[in-house]
C-alpha cells in the first residue's frame, strides 16, 4: 500500500515539474538587478566618471537628487540615443518633465533601444503621438474636499505632500502635477489636510503620497506622520513611495528612526521590473524590513516592460527575496502621453491564470482595473466559477480540470443545535 502510494506522488510530481518547465527555462533569459550586479557597477563606474562623483557622493541621496540628469546632452553621454530620439525627447521636454536619478541611469543597457528601464524612464517618441488622452483620467479635481486631500472610499484618503520624484515615471497617472520646479505642497494646504481627517472621524488610514513623499526631508516628513499620527481615529499610516526603486539611497537610518516612531507604518512601493530588484534596493528593503515597516508593492501592468506571464512571476519572487510583499497590479490608467505603454486585459488576466497554482499565494498580487472617471478599484480574475446549480457549484482549478463541489445553505449554528432537541 505506502509503495503503491509513492508510486502515484511520484508520477503527480513529476506532472508538477512538467507544468513549470517552460517557467524554468523562460527565468534563465530574464534580467534582474540581482544577477546583473557586476554588469551595473560597470554602468555606476562610467555614470560617476561622467560626473565627477565619488563614492560617498553616490551614496548620499542628496546628491543623487541634486545630480538628476534631466538634459539630453548628459544622457547621451550615458546611454545611447538615436538622433531620432534626442529630437522627440527634446520636444518632450516641452510638455512633460522628465529626470532621472543617476542610480536608476545605471540599471538601463544603454545599447538596447527598448530596454524596459529605459522605458520606464527616458522619454519616447510615441509619446508625443498621444495628445487626445486626458491628463486627469481619474477626476482627481472633483475629489478634493480640502487641502491637498483626494477621497474616493469611505474610510481612507491619499494626501499629495509633493510634487517631486527622484525620476519622472514615463506611465505616471499625476504628470500634470509635476511642473518643472519641485515644490512641497503649500503648508496652509497640508494643514488644511490634516484639518480636514481631524473633523472627519470615520477616516482611519491615510496614504501620504505626491509626487514622492521621501523626497522631503527628514524635517519636513516628521511633522506630517507626528500630526496624522496624533489624531485619535487614525488607524494607520500608509506612504507611497517609488525612491526604493529609483534612489534607495534615500533610505537612510535616520530616515528608519522617523518612520518607527509612527506605527502602524507601512510602505507601498512601486517596482516594475526584475532589474530594478538591485544589491541596493535590496539594502534598503530590508533596512525597513527590520524596522518593523511592512513593505508592499504596487506594480503597474505596462507594454513592453512586464507584460509577460514570466516576467511578472521572476519580479514577484524577487520582490518576495528581499521582504517586498507583491500587493497589486495595476492596469495602466488612460493618461495623455502614455497610451504606447497600455496594454489589453487579456495579458493581466494571463498572468494571473500562470500565478495562481504555479508559485506560492504570496507571489500572486491583485489585478486592478480603475474604473474611469471617479469610479473605484475593480479587482479582475480569470474565471474559476464555470455555474451554480441547486446544492452544487461546478468550478475550474487551476490545471484546468472542471468539478463539481457541494454547496449547501448556511445553517446557524444555534439553529442546528437546536435540530438536535
Amino acid at each position: 500500500m505506502i509503495s503503491n502510494s509513492r508510486e502515484i506522488s511520484l508520477k503527480r510530481a513529476e506532472t508538477l515539474k512538467s507544468r513549470i518547465e517552460d517557467y524554468t527555462e523562460a527565468r534563465k533569459t530574464i534580467p534582474t538587478g540581482l544577477k546583473h550586479e557586476t554588469v551595473i557597477k560597470a554602468r555606476k563606474a562610467h555614470i560617476m566618471k561622467r560626473l565627477n562623483a565619488t563614492g560617498e557622493d553616490w551614496d548620499n541621496y542628496k546628491w543623487q537628487l541634486k545630480h538628476r540628469v534631466d538634459n539630453v546632452d548628459t544622457l547621451k553621454d550615458i546611454i545611447h540615443l538615436e538622433e531620432d530620439e534626442i529630437e522627440a525627447i527634446q520636444k518632450i521636454s516641452k510638455l512633460y518633465r522628465w529626470s532621472i536619478s543617476p542610480y536608476y541611469l545605471s540599471l538601463i543597457d544603454p545599447s538596447d533601444m527598448f530596454d524596459p528601464i529605459k522605458l520606464l524612464s527616458v522619454p519616447n517618441k510615441l509619446e508625443l503621438a498621444d495628445k487626445d488622452a486626458p491628463l486627469d483620467p481619474m477626476n482627481e479635481e472633483f475629489t478634493n474636499p480640502a487641502g491637498t486631500i483626494t477621497r474616493r472610499y469611505p474610510d481612507r484618503l491619499i494626501i499629495n505632500v509633493i510634487n517631486e520624484c527622484a525620476m519622472y515615471c514615463r506611465h505616471c497617472q499625476r504628470r500634470r502635477n509635476i511642473g518643472h520646479e519641485d515644490e512641497m505642497a503649500p503648508r496652509k494646504e497640508i494643514e488644511a489636510s490634516i484639518q480636514y481627517i481631524k473633523d472627519t472621524p470615520e477616516i482611519r488610514d491615510v496614504l501620504v503620497t505626491g509626487g514622492d513623499p521621501l523626497t522631503l526631508s527628514d524635517k519636513q516628513l516628521d511633522w506630517i506622520l507626528s500630526e496624522l499620527h496624533a489624531i485619535e481615529h487614525v488607524e494607520m499610516i500608509r506612504i507611497g513611495s517609488r525612491t526604493l526603486v529609483t534612489m534607495p539611497q534615500r533610505i537612510t537610518d535616520s530616515l528608519v528612526n522617523i518612520l518607527k516612531k509612527y506605527p502602524p507604518i507601512y510602505i507601498n512601493t512601486h517596482f516594475n521590473h526584475p532589474m530594478e530588484i538591485t544589491q541596493e534596493a535590496k539594502q534598503a528593503a530590508e533596512k525597513l524590513a527590520n524596522a518593523g515597516i511592512p513593505l508592499g508593492n504596487q506594480a503597474v501592468l505596462l507594454n513592453g516592460i512586464n507584460n509577460d506571464k514570466f516576467v511578472m512571476r521572476v519580479l514577484n519572487h524577487e520582490m518576495l527575496k528581499i521582504r517586498v510583499r507583491p500587493y497589486y497590479i495595476f492596469h495602466a490608467k488612460t493618461v495623455q502621453g502614455t497610451h504606447h505603454l497600455k496594454t489589453s486585459l487579456d495579458d493581466g488576466l494571463e498572468i494571473l491564470e500562470y500565478l495562481r497554482g504555479y508559485t506560492s499565494g504570496m507571489a500572486i498580487p491583485t489585478y486592478i482595473v480603475n474604473a474611469p472617471g471617479k469610479k473605484k478599484k475593480t479587482p479582475m480574475l480569470p474565471q474559476y466559477l464555470i455555474s451554480r446549480g441547486q446544492g452544487f457549484f461546478t468550478i475550474r482549478t487551476w490545471e484546468g480540470e472542471i468539478l463539481q463541489h457541494e454547496n449547501h445553505d448556511t445553517i446557524p449554528i444555534k439553529e442546528q443545535y437546536d435540530n438536535l432537541k
